[in-house]
């Protein structure tokens, strides 16, 4: 008899096959979205800067936690709008609020992490 606390084989190689799902898509997500694209190559910036300005050790976890977030906020943004968008194939104001309170949160998000980075990149610039 199997629990949930020994899974097994199969519930390993399920957890593992999880994970070939979640690297799917997130691959979609950059494929699919602009704007996850822009937000990868700040952070790739953000990243480079972190690198050759020697950033500590607590400025990194800052760093690093405001992209997960940016990402997260535009994963679930994605979700929001194709699932929006299907539910609501013709206009619909409430579709409409629906996405653009989502693409809000993204927006808080990334400035929120733009903040983050000037408030440690800029006293090491100057």
């Amino acid at each position: 008899m199997q629990t949930n606390m020994h899974p097994g084989k199969n519930g390993f190689r399920k957890r593992i096959k999880s994970f070939g799902f979640a690297f799917t898509g997130i691959y979609e997500l950059f494929k699919s979205e602009p704007n996850a694209r822009i937000h990868f190559l700040a952070a790739v910036c953000a990243l480079i800067a972190g690198i050759l300005l020697r950033i500590s050790k607590s400025e990194w976890c800052v760093i690093l936690i405001v992209i997960a977030i940016v990402w997260a906020a535009e994963a679930f943004n994605t979700v929001i709008e194709k699932l929006t968008d299907h539910l609501f194939p013709e206009y619909h104001e409430t579709a409409r609020i629906v996405k653009d309170i989502s693409a809000g949160a993204v927006l808080v998000c990334a400035m929120a992490a733009l903040v983050c980075g000037l408030i440690i990149f800029l006293p090491k610039l100057f």
